[in-house]
């Protein structure tokens, strides 16, 4: 059981800093931001303690590819209305590529966007023809296409959808999946039957594509459509299923990053780690 939490990468101490956040919660897995995600101000590389960050993570047992990279939300390769929005999405993921294998990292987490007012055939045909426009794909690097809920117009919260994109992308060796339990009990699928739900994954996709995966109550009720996260035993798929998805053996191996909202304006992930662990529930205040 890898269980990690997504952290925050902030001056003075960067990259570095995010790991220290981690273990500060016992995780043997992180997922960072390079930068904001509303925007793509950057700071160069070689400014962000990434040495520094690289040695604490050997120090500890820590492999860097449990440390998983998260691109901004503002990239959405599935906009075929604005082609300046398509334009900086093929830009953008390109230079967060590059800060991805130069940090280290493998795996990044993208969102496969929203088709706004068209369709969404016509937004899984823009998104594919946005990640092959993408000139490099760096070696070592996987961009791993989020499940989503559903909401608006987004597309990815069938596992069909996700099929389409990896079987239409011109380098699919460079591509995976994060699954989302949150994102996927929104989309409809019933998780009390994660064996079940494994299955249709494989048979769609495949689980040698699945390469992260965020585990999340959810808010709202199988099939909402909706995204809203909830603290882990908080919400309707509730302690118990998601500590048996945590364990299960079908998925050892692949990093289990918890995004779970703030308690009182402070990150729950020590004491959420904890409880998955020992498989003991107590409720968080």
């Amino acid at each position: 059981m890898i269980l990690g939490c997504h952290v925050q990468m902030k001056a003075p101490d960067f990259v570095e800093g995010s790991v220290k956040e981690a273990l500060s919660y016992k995780a043997d897995a992180l997922m960072l931001y390079t930068g904001a995600p509303q925007n793509t101000k950057r700071r160069p590389v070689e400014e962000m303690h990434v040495s520094q960050a690289r040695a604490l993570m050997e120090e500890n047992g820590i492999p860097m590819d449990r440390m998983i990279i998260h691109a901004p939300y503002i990239i959405n390769p599935a906009n075929s209305i604005k082609p300046e929005v398509a334009e900086l999405a093929v830009e953008f993921l390109e230079k967060e590529l590059q800060r991805t294998a130069a940090i280290g990292a493998k795996y990044m987490v993208l969102h496969p966007g929203s088709y706004t007012t068209a369709d969404l055939e016509t937004g899984i045909a823009t998104a594919i023809r946005r990640l092959n426009a993408v000139g490099d794909y760096p070696e070592n690097t996987v961009v791993c296409l989020e499940t989503m809920a559903g909401k608006g117009s987004e597309i990815g919260y069938r596992f069909e959808q996700i099929a389409q994109i990896l079987e239409g992308v011109s380098h699919p060796e460079h591509f995976g999946v994060c699954f989302d339990t949150c994102h996927t009990n929104d989309a409809g699928y019933d998780l009390r039957d994660f064996d079940a739900v494994l299955d249709e994954f494989d048979h769609v996709i495949g689980l040698s594509r699945l390469h992260v995966i965020h585990l999340n109550d959810s808010k709202n009720a199988m099939g909402a459509r909706k995204d809203r996260h909830a603290n882990i035993g908080q919400g309707t798929l509730g302690f118990d299923l998601l500590r048996s998805i945590a364990a299960n053996e079908r998925i050892s191996g692949i990093p289990l990053i918890l995004e779970t909202p703030y308690i009182g304006g402070r990150p729950p992930y020590g004491e959420e780690i904890a409880m998955l662990r020992s498989g003991v529930y107590t409720p968080l205040e």
